[in-house]
């Protein structure tokens, strides 16, 4: 199943391509016009601006909660009908520390808030996190990618794991834009690993 897109492509392989491509280019522009920086860290509002940001031109849902349910192997994200209240539970969530910053991302990629480019979204919404609060981010070139997918699909369980993996790739190199567009490889998201099933609603 290809998702309905403002390119008008009917293939999911051109389609990923293409994707990659174009939120590559926007994330770029998002780190070197510093748009990011005029951002509240840790909020869906901003999770949104940074979603919309990146797809706007693929998408039409770009930057809106999700009206479908989702699923991974045996795993529901969030259902539809509980996804705002989540969402509010999330934003609430403390964010002072590493730990719990850590939380508050496990929690966010629970909910699974957009139909597609989740994971990118919601890398680049972590690490702006991490630079206002520890001023800090992920190197995500020290991150094996098998390992980071195997942890995130077991962080609902239990995180220490995806903090673990995370905690050894910190830098204080909060500027630079190789370790900041690394974060928006698109092999390190689930769209890619997992076989999705959607519902409609």
């Amino acid at each position: 199943m290809v998702l309905e897109n403002k390119l008008g492509i009917n293939d999911s392989a051109e389609l990923a391509r293409q994707e990659e491509k174009i939120s590559k280019k926007k994330a770029l522009e998002l780190f070197e016009k510093g748009l990011l920086d005029s951002f509240e860290a840790g909020t869906f509002d901003t999770l949104s601006k940074i979603h919309k940001y990146l797809f706007d031109d693929i998408y039409y849902f770009a930057g809106e909660i999700r009206d479908v349910n989702i699923a991974k192997g045996n795993f529901r994200f969030a259902p539809v009908m509980y996804l705002k209240q989540a969402l509010e539970h999330i934003e609430k969530m403390p964010q002072s520390t590493y730990e719990e910053i850590i939380a508050k991302y496990v929690e966010m990629n629970v909910a699974h808030p957009f139909r597609e480019g989740n994971g990118r979204s919601t890398r680049i919404w972590l690490d702006l996190i991490l630079k206002k609060e520890i001023g800090k981010v992920v190197d995500w070139n020290m991150v094996d990618k098998e390992d980071y997918l195997l942890a995130m699909e077991r962080s609902p369980i239990k995180d220490v794991e995806i903090r673990e993996l995370l905690k050894q790739a910190l830098t204080s190199k909060i500027d630079d834009r190789e370790v900041y567009m690394k974060g928006i490889d698109a092999s390190y998201n689930y769209e890619g690993y997992f076989i999705y099933k959607t519902n409609e609603l």
